[in-house]
């Protein structure tokens, strides 16, 4: 058993943890960086497939981003736009394939005015609600205690309307059915991008890509570090605590330290053994926080053939196994990969199916917006981060109904020593890399002014 001594032992080698432990450092305080994987990153992972270069995490940069703006600038990251040229595909009740341009899709008269109310309506109670502190919001007690569905159906009668804005923080964010979730939630997803309208706008939220992909953004923090400062494959198994220290526990390396950062998801933090346990309030938190579920799909083909079409490879659909889908083609690449996702119920029940029952239900999916020729690619993938042993879910994990108001507070509140968040309790930028740079940040900025 090795022993040592740092001011920090930080827990989890994603963003937050990697940008704490830089930040520390600057400040002069000596770190340790314990990552139970055998690679930094945590949720974000760019990998090569039968040799095709996949983004398996996290990907996107939208312009209201500016901590992850700053960050890449600082590390020297180039970024380039997505491919947006030509028409969208919309799928409605029907199942026809409907092309357009613009954010909101073709509909019928009654469903675009409600569309356009329900848009409306909603950034106006996101206006009024702190992405910093929901549960501070005039109405959070009413609004934590009715689900997101419960709320649209009790504001309009147009169901594809409900639908389609469900979508929007349903299957596209939390990857939870509608039905789990409290609207208080929903406002707090909205209200981390700046608008609900940003979450309509594909053009915003999902506006740039790292050139040779975001995972260099923790390679390259990690290079920062000593390779003493940094331990892969380390998981924690206890932390032994005071209010004067702790000591962190691998099954190779005991750690002491002044503070302790648990920069890993929250769904993680209970398989680390607490010595004394932790107070009953936050193992109740726990018990109230969970992932959703989703299959991020990766079809790459010989040729971009959709902008042959004269589509731009944005296509969406609550009526579609694929709920959304769009050309994530790789920077100076000649052949042309789409990427889709499959969330929530329907990706339990793709799950349940052998793989190449899989694999063939979701490319049936892809052909209903693009055609035959989505039924043919060189190289298929599945990223499937509920099976990932140090994830179990995506994107990131919010809270059941009435969680949020009862335990919101608390989850950002330290424990003697000990400090938890990731980008799952980031307020701007929550559940992306943006967030979870933002949490580093706020984490080593509370123990540096702790110390002086």
């Amino acid at each position: 058993m090795e022993h040592v001594q740092r001011d920090v032992a930080i827990i989890g080698a994603g963003v937050t943890g990697l940008i704490a432990a830089n930040t520390l450092r600057a400040a002069g305080l000596t770190v340790v960086v314990l990552e139970a994987r055998e690679r930094v990153g945590g949720r974000l992972w760019t990998d090569h497939i039968d040799g095709q270069l996949f983004e398996l995490g996290g990907q996107w940069v939208s312009p209201d981003q500016t901590a992850l703006i700053e960050t890449l600038d600082e590390l020297g990251l180039d970024t380039y736009s997505r491919y947006r040229e030509g028409q969208s595909v919309y799928i409605g009740p029907g199942g026809a394939p409907v092309r357009f341009t613009g954010d909101i899709f073709p509909a019928g008269e009654h469903t675009q005015a409600e569309l356009e109310r329900l848009i409306a309506l909603l950034d106006e109670l996101v206006a009024a609600t702190d992405a910093a502190a929901p549960w501070a919001q005039e109405r959070a007690a009413e609004f934590d205690r009715v689900s997101f569905r419960s709320w649209l159906e009790q504001q309009s009668d147009d169901a594809e309307a409900r639908e389609n804005i469900s979508l929007f923080i349903a299957d596209a964010m939390l990857t939870k059915p509608s039905h789990t979730f409290s609207l208080l939630q929903a406002l707090l997803m909205a209200a981390s991008a700046g608008s609900f309208s940003n979450l309509v706008d594909a053009d915003f939220i999902l506006d740039k890509r790292v050139a040779g992909g975001l995972q260099q953004v923790p390679l390259r923090l990690a290079a920062r570090l000593d390779d003493a400062d940094l331990r892969l494959g380390h998981p924690v198994r206890t932390i032994a605590w005071s209010d004067t220290g702790a000591t962190v526990s691998t099954a190779e390396l005991e750690v002491e330290a002044r503070h302790v950062i648990v920069a890993v998801p929250p769904n993680l933090q209970s398989r680390i053994d607490f010595a004394p346990p932790l107070p009953r309030l936050r193992q109740q938190l726990w018990q109230h926080q969970s992932l959703g579920l989703v299959i991020k799909v990766h079809a790459t083909y010989e040729t971009p053939f959709w902008r042959a079409d004269g589509l731009s490879g944005t296509a969406f659909s609550p009526y579609q196994l694929v709920h959304e889908a769009y050309d994530n083609t790789n920077f100076g690449e000649t052949r042309g990969t789409l990427v889709g996702f499959v969330s929530d119920e329907k990706a339990d029940r793709m799950l349940a199916l052998a793989p190449a029952e899989r694999q063939r239900a979701i490319l049936e999916s892809l052909a209903a917006y693009y055609g035959p020729a989505a039924l043919e690619p060189v190289v298929y993938y599945e990223s499937d981060w509920a099976a990932e042993e140090w994830t179990q879910g995506a994107y990131a994990a919010s809270f059941d109904l009435g969680g949020l108001t009862r335990y919101g507070a608390l989850q950002l509140e330290p424990v003697g020593p000990i400090r938890f968040g990731s980008s799952d309790v980031a307020a701007l930028g929550y559940q992306h890399v943006d967030g979870a740079i933002r949490v580093g940040r706020r984490l080593a900025a509370e123990i540096i002014a702790e110390r002086e």
